[in-house]
């Protein structure tokens, strides 16, 4: 049992392990035989330089990490790539990962809906927990951005030949009305609030850890 793996926001620091994660993520999705939006090393470096994703670490060794992305001018947030390391599976890593990533978004985007496309059943349940609910594809964001990001599933035939309507995955959405709101670190928050430049009255003034 691993009792000392961190999971926290990430950062700049933290770039020396995208190459490790993008393994990661590339193998699981070629085990479970299913699709996965490709991403760059790029990508996901601006992601943790953003305060835009969640690493968890065992020491110095990578254990887990997922990201969150913006839609839609903001209306529409989603958490993604959330994978843990082999040697770390069966902990209740991912759930810690999801808890802080969701938490993440809802902070800064607190009038987002946030929404999921997975074919994880692992990852439903955790959807579920949090306060998802199964909808179609209408009732997600209309972004052309996002949805080209499908292209690199290996099911995006699918996608294509519904015009969009279904998938293999599985749509949820969670409806920031229905919930109170949530909150981070005041060290986190100070820290989104000089990378976006602001001192936003949106954003709470954070808790003790």
């Amino acid at each position: 049992m691993k009792d000392n793996i961190q999971v926290i926001v990430a950062d700049a620091s933290h770039e020396k392990y995208v190459d490790t994660i993008l393994k990661t993520i590339s193998d699981a999705a070629k085990v479970r035989g299913t699709g996965i939006a490709k991403r760059t090393h790029e990508y996901l470096a601006t992601k943790m330089k953003e305060a835009k994703a969640v690493i968890a670490l065992d020491g110095d060794k990578f254990a887990g990490f997922s990201y969150i992305e913006t839609w839609g001018n903001k209306q529409y947030v989603t958490t993604s790539g959330l994978i843990v390391h082999p040697d770390y599976r069966g902990l209740g890593l991912s759930k810690r990962i999801k808890n802080l990533t969701f938490t993440l978004a809802r902070v800064r985007w607190p009038q987002a809906k946030i929404f999921s496309l997975t074919s994880g059943s692992a990852v439903m349940k955790m959807n579920t927990q949090l306060g998802y609910h199964p909808v179609t594809f209408s009732d997600l964001t209309d972004d052309e951005a996002f949805w080209r990001g499908c292209e690199g599933c290996i099911n995006v035939d699918v996608l294509h030949r519904t015009n969009r309507r279904y998938c293999i995955c599985t749509a949820m959405l969670y409806d920031p009305e229905e919930h109170l709101p949530a909150k981070l670190s005041k060290e986190v928050i100070e820290r989104i609030r000089k990378i976006d430049g602001t001192t936003s009255p949106s954003l709470p003034q954070g808790e003790d850890d």
